[in-house]
């Protein structure tokens, strides 16, 4: 029998389900989740969590992990963004097997932009037409017609967002790329050069998903919202803002794609950065007027603050205080 308000999360060790699992458990959630190592997920320092051990990519893992679950979040990616087209779309399918399983358990998806040829489509709103041509992209545009097709049987809710940074969110680009941490800002590589990108604070976004979801009942079987984050208009608005909170005047160092294009033929990492080079060298706006619409207001905390607890997080200080 399913349990209102009981939620098994895959990915809750990544940034967004382990954000989102911290969001449901302080608005009185039964949160599960679902991992490989259980004791190193233990120590994670998500307090109440009931973690269980198993494999996304095993059906009947996913199906015993979701019993009594109202609601299945699929946060789960594939280790280090590899591999892609051998298991995305089989663990989908596990999730949408187990949602059935369990009697129609919703499932909640973190959407992406990778669904948009952002050569073409410079502002995504619910509902915009998919015309992502990367490799990820129709990937994911087939992860999500799955689970639209399955929405016949078992509810659906996506929530697309943008690049992630905030507190306790690891392999971002942020935290991998623009700033280094565990040392005082000096300089900052810039990605993205004169056009516009969208940013999503990572607590914002996991309360984003726990107040959708407070409103179950009055969610389409399929339902899209967008959310909108932070917009860096120039892709400096995000650097100013970390030079502001750290007191420093940073140095600007150039993200080298030259080299990353270079190197894709020989290696794997730098083939995924180049693929996903145009959704830093075109405009890609998120629009939330329907999220809006439904919630009321989008959360959202004020740039600096945001960026302060990121960096805080990430030892990004010396001994002038943020």
């Amino acid at each position: 029998m399913r349990t209102k308000k009981s939620i098994l999360i895959l990915g809750a060790t990544g940034g967004v389900g382990g954000a989102v699992a911290k969001a449901l458990l302080a608005d009185g959630w039964k949160v599960r989740a679902m991992v490989r190592d259980v004791p190193k997920a233990g120590k994670s320092g998500l307090e109440g969590v009931d973690w269980v051990a198993g494999d996304a990519l095993v059906r009947d893992d996913v199906i015993a992990a979701a019993k009594d679950a109202s609601v299945i979040f699929h946060g789960v990616n594939p280790p280090g963004y590899r591999n892609w087209d051998k298991v995305v779309l089989p663990m989908i399918d596990n999730t949408i097997a187990a949602a059935k399983a369990v009697g129609g358990a919703r499932i909640v998806l973190p959407g992406t932009v990778y669904n948009f040829d952002p050569a073409k489509t410079h502002r995504v709103v619910s509902g915009t037409r998919q015309d992502g041509i990367c490799r990820k992209g129709r990937i994911r545009i087939a992860l999500e017609k799955r689970l639209r097709d399955a929405s016949e049987t078992v509810p659906v809710l996506i929530l697309r967002a943008g690049d992630f940074f905030g507190p306790e969110v690891r392999s971002t680009w942020f935290a991998q790329a623009m700033v280094k941490p565990g040392r005082p800002v000096r300089r900052v590589t810039r990605l993205a050069v004169d056009v516009g990108h969208s940013w999503a604070y990572m607590p914002d976004l996991a309360e984003t998903f726990a107040r959708l979801l407070v409103r179950e009942e009055a969610l389409q079987s399929f339902d899209e919202f967008v959310f909108a984050g932070h917009y860096d208009r120039t892709g400096m608005e995000l650097i100013e803002g970390i030079a502001r909170v750290s007191g420093h005047d940073v140095k600007l160092r150039a993200f080298p794609w030259w080299l990353m294009r270079v190197l894709a033929p020989l290696v794997g990492f730098a083939r995924e950065v180049v693929e996903i080079e145009p959704y830093w060298k075109n405009e890609l706006k998120l629009e939330n007027d329907r999220l809006v619409a439904f919630l009321g207001s989008e959360p959202h905390t004020e740039l600096d603050s945001a960026l302060r607890e990121t960096l805080l997080w990430m030892g990004n200080r010396d001994d002038r205080p943020f």
